[in-house]
């Protein structure tokens, strides 16, 4: 069977494989605890499901306008000025099928066959492979807990070449949950200020999943001309629940918006417009159910590290950001535990699935093989009992 060339340059999800392998297990009647999935574990607020009740009942199903309905832009608008502090205006907005459909809209009306796009490691799993099934080059600029997954100014400005179209930032990021200050993002923006040709994707997914004080920042606030250039993209997923009704958005020069929505218009179509009515009540209702989940994910933020870092030969970070945790396990690499040696996260991670029925996500997809991501976006109770499971079985 002849398939393209394209499907072939890239690699499944590995997130949406160890959720997919928990899953059968849990189908077969096994316990299994997963710190797998990026979604978080409460229900969305009972406001926005009424406003999407509301208005399938009120007969709101039929097509919207490609990019998204004008009230749901204008709502989008009005929470980037207020939030942000950035001025867009609902011709500048593209609501898509979720936060990972966005940035592949971007990838599909920016990127032509050899271009550049940098990313710096501990990366998103999609970033690269979007990047090639857009007939692109990813480079990867490599960061290390010793600088907080960080990368510098020096290492940007090492990357860019006159191939680079795109420059993706990822704060708070997936998978590490790091955060860059204003002052780290404004040394970046000085470097990107000489490279004016250059767009920056700003992927500000986890903007209200902060902790210990840090600010989220978007480089798009820097100057006038890298807030033409920037593509800031976000979703509903993360900061209201809402994984499964598929919502995100990019705002941007209207230019690009526009190739964006042609792009989506002969792709996808609008996003499902009983959804969009939730999205607005989202954004213009009341925000506390935000601040409540941030507070549950940061006790569970301290509690998982704390507990990662009580096992010999592992390493855990406080993350700032976000709801994931990034352990450098490397400790255990060359180690044979219950007949199974370990040479890399994919076999810690198949180890701790098959003997201690927890799954965990290997660092090789994120392009940092020394590492598992768990996230805590599950209960404090099922933290405890899983982390206490990995310990046993690599003790």
């Amino acid at each position: 069977m002849h398939v393209s060339e394209r499907s072939q340059r890239i690699t499944p999800s590995p997130t949406l494989a160890i959720s997919a392998k928990a899953k059968r297990l849990r189908a077969q009647g096994v316990d299994v605890i997963s710190f797998d999935a990026g979604e978080p574990d409460f229900d969305t607020p009972a406001h926005i499901k009424q406003a999407a009740i509301d208005a399938l009942n009120a007969g709101f199903t039929k097509y919207t306008a490609a990019a998204g309905t004008d009230d749901l832009r204008a709502a989008i608008c009005e929470k980037l000025q207020r939030e942000n502090g950035l001025a867009y205006e609902p011709a500048n907005i593209v609501v898509s099928c979720g936060g990972k459909h966005a940035l592949y809209n971007i990838a599909q009306a920016t990127l032509n066959p050899g271009d550049e796009v940098v990313i710096p490691a501990p990366y998103w799993v999609s970033y690269p492979d979007q990047v090639l099934l857009n007939d692109g080059k990813p480079v990867i600029v490599a960061a290390t807990a010793e600088t907080a997954f960080k990368i510098s100014p020096a290492q940007l400005a090492a990357a860019l070449t006159a191939r680079t179209r795109l420059v993706v930032i990822n704060s708070p990021s997936n998978p590490t949950g790091t955060v860059y200050t204003p002052d780290e993002l404004r040394a970046l923006a000085a470097v990107l200020a000489a490279h004016p040709t250059t767009l920056v994707i700003s992927d500000e997914i986890y903007e209200h999943n902060l902790y210990d004080g840090n600010e989220q920042w978007s480089i798009a606030r820097y100057s006038d001309d890298l807030k033409r250039r920037t593509l800031v993209t976000n979703s509903f997923s993360k900061t209201y629940s809402m994984t499964g009704w598929r919502l995100g958005w990019t705002a941007c020069e209207k230019p690009l918006a526009d190739a964006i929505g042609k792009i989506q218009s002969q792709s996808t179509s609008n996003p499902t417009s009983f959804a969009q009515a939730g999205a607005v009540a989202a954004l213009r209702g009341p925000q506390d159910c935000v601040a409540k989940m941030c507070a549950e994910f940061d006790r569970r933020r301290k509690r998982i590290v704390q507990l990662l870092n009580e096992i010999p030969s592992v390493t855990c970070l406080l993350p700032g950001g976000a709801f994931y945790v990034f352990p450098d396990v490397s400790g255990l690499f060359g180690k044979t535990l219950n007949g199974s040696t370990i040479n890399s996260a994919n076999d810690l991670s198949e180890y701790l699935l098959s003997h201690a029925k927890v799954s965990v996500v290997p660092g090789e997809g994120f392009g940092a093989p020394n590492h598992v991501r768990l996230s805590y976006a599950t209960s404090f109770g099922q933290i405890e009992a899983g982390v206490a499971r990995i310990k046993a079985a690599v003790a």
